[in-house]
């Protein structure tokens, strides 16, 4: 337990000082956040072992149907908020500013690649994986679920929060129902990045 607390500290430290507004660091966003992804697998095999997973076409298929999904749920949610919040916009394009000054084929190769691969591999792989055996499935899907959701908070930004929670719910609820298919979740969740910030943002 004391492995996922220590992992859980670094990874809160790495959020704030990529998400806390005003804070002055000298790299960018996307350096820092490549870095934090390759620590926190570090840490992740380090402190556990490496996640099982095996590649097949059925694990392609459902990561592509996973992301897809994903995908129409944030689009559907981003004009329902917009709809409801007069904040939501702007909050939306804050999160989208961190884009620029860097190219976005370099964004989606580091997401596709490196971000989010590395973060399945930590949230779920990891925490999750360890909390449910130390307690219960239900208990490490709730616990890694808001702890993933309570880290993007130092942003200050109300999407960026419901954003992490979604896929929060919808990532662990994918492994804590079919940790199995991890793959597929993997794929997912880079598919989705990729889509999100690059191909088709909101």
């Amino acid at each position: 337990m004391k492995k996922v607390v220590t992992a859980l500290l670094v990874a809160a430290a790495l959020w704030f000082l990529m998400f806390f507004p005003g804070l002055q660091v000298p790299f960018s966003f996307w350096t820092m956040m490549t870095v934090a992804a390759l620590l926190l697998t570090t840490l992740a095999v380090a402190f556990g072992d490496w996640p099982k997973w095996q590649w097949s076409w059925l694990e392609v298929g459902m990561g592509i149907g996973i992301a897809v999904v994903l995908w129409g749920v944030f689009w559907l949610g981003d004009r329902c908020s917009q709809l409801l919040f007069d904040f939501a916009r702007p909050q939306v394009d804050m999160i989208y500013g961190i884009k620029q000054g860097t190219s976005p084929t370099l964004i989606g190769v580091l997401l596709l690649a490196v971000i989010g691969p590395s973060e399945e591999i930590f949230w779920r792989g990891f925490v999750q994986r360890t909390l449910s055996e130390r307690w219960s499935p239900n208990v490490g899907f709730i616990c890694a679920t808001a702890v993933y959701t309570l880290i993007h908070v130092p942003s200050m930004n109300f999407m960026l929060v419901m954003a992490a929670l979604v896929c929060g719910v919808v990532w662990g609820g994918l492994y804590r129902f079919f940790p199995r298919h991890f793959a597929a979740i993997v794929l997912s969740h880079a598919l989705w990045d990729a889509a999100a910030f690059v191909w088709f943002p909101f």
